[in-house]
């Protein structure tokens, strides 16, 4: 299924996420992190140390979900994104587009983490009260 022009532009205009994570017992854990979003691949890249719980429950239960969103409180402003995928060590490619995103960030050493959607879901109430696009991994 191909993605909706309206969630990768959503992707694009944002900065910062919640990121939920669990261990492979089920304890869930959120962290707010800043990402650049790879549209041509349709990744999103973040930077995590390896000493962080999220990271630590990333590296033994890679499924993991993702929340961003707009902060208004006019109803119809409302706009946020579910996204549902799998987590991974990012590489230099990944960084490179991390990098791009904040440059300050090159002064620093990166632990590079992407997740790979499987689910995404944009509500959008300025399209509408309540309005959903949903995409799907093929």
């Amino acid at each position: 299924m191909e993605l909706d022009k309206r969630i990768v532009d959503f992707m694009a205009r944002h900065h910062v996420l919640t990121l939920a994570t669990a261990t492979t017992e089920g304890m869930p854990y959120c962290a707010a992190c800043f990402y650049a979003y790879d549209k041509r691949r349709n990744l999103i890249i973040f930077t995590s140390d390896e000493t962080t719980l999220h990271a630590q429950q990333m590296a033994a239960n890679s499924t993991v979900a993702v929340a961003i969103n707009l902060e208004t409180r006019i109803v119809g402003k409302v706009q946020g994104i579910q996204i549902c995928g799998t987590a991974r060590r990012g590489d230099e490619a990944d960084k490179s587009i991390y990098i791009k995103r904040f440059p300050y960030a090159a002064l620093a050493p990166l632990n590079i983490w992407v997740v790979e959607p499987t689910f995404m879901k944009l509500t959008d109430n300025t399209l509408g009260f309540g309005k959903k696009l949903i995409w799907n991994k093929a």
